[in-house]
């Protein structure tokens, strides 16, 4: 059962189509890997399904839980169970990460439990970090982590994670990839927008844009085997099949 499907998804940018005729249908419940070059609207993709500011201006469709979102604001997306992870996590200076993570969780019960559990889901102790300020003086794959536990303590129906190993260390991507299982685990459905093999490997179907269309669908290891082989070293960064015909 698809639980979120774009349908004949379009997006001019500055007169360029960056979204081409895009139709994927997202099984609920299971890790999605979205994979191609630089360049090829993956990233697009995530802000669009989001609705962001500058990205709404599309033809086609986006359907979740069966009805159209797409003229939903990004608020209104989030609060039926959207949300996106940044390539590049936001900071807000001086904000403390209890209130940070707070922000997504207000009004449930054992809020302050929430927040510390999600903290240690990511492997980050809370009395070391929750009165800490998401600022400077954090690493990136810190202000990654705590990203990802204020999503956990969201409990979305679909987590969009943009490049979810960009800029942290080995140890820190464990904890994102136990991450990605947790949110399977609670029930939802998670696309990982990626051009990372390693990443790759830990979805559970994956689709492969290039130039803004979809190139070809499947298991991850076929894929995967396209992807490594033929995408990568390709001479031309957005033209994975010089054919034109798919995979």
């Amino acid at each position: 059962m698809s639980i979120l499907k774009v349908k004949d998804l379009k997006l001019d940018l500055s007169g360029k189509p960056i979204l081409d005729g895009l139709t994927m249908d997202f099984s609920e419940n299971r890790i999605h890997a979205v994979v191609g070059p630089n360049g090829a609207g993956k990233s697009t993709l995530a802000q669009t399904i989001m609705g962001l500011s500058g990205y709404r201006e599309i033809s086609g469709d986006i359907l979740f839980e069966g009805e159209s979102i797409r003229e939903l604001d990004t608020d209104e997306r989030a609060r039926r169970g959207i949300t996106l992870a940044w390539q590049e996590p936001a900071r807000f200076e001086g904000l403390r990460i209890r209130d940070f993570i707070g922000a997504s969780i207000r009004g449930k019960k054992g809020r302050v439990d929430l927040i510390a559990d999600s903290l240690r889901k990511v492997g980050m102790e809370p009395s070391i970090y929750l009165d800490r300020a998401v600022d400077k003086t954090l690493s990136g794959g810190e202000r990654k982590k705590i990203e990802l536990a204020s999503i956990l303590a969201m409990k979305p129906k679909v987590a969009i994670l943009d490049e979810p190993d960009s800029g942290i260390d080995i140890d820190s991507l464990e904890h994102i990839f136990e991450a990605v299982k947790l949110l399977k685990k609670e029930g939802a459905t998670v696309l990982l927008i990626t051009h990372s093999m390693a990443v790759l490997g830990h979805a559970e179907h994956a689709f492969l844009i290039c130039c803004g269309k979809l190139q070809d669908k499947g298991d991850v290891k076929s894929i995967g085997n396209y992807f490594g082989k033929r995408c990568l070293p390709c001479d031309h960064k957005n033209e994975p099949d010089v054919n034109g015909g798919g995979l």
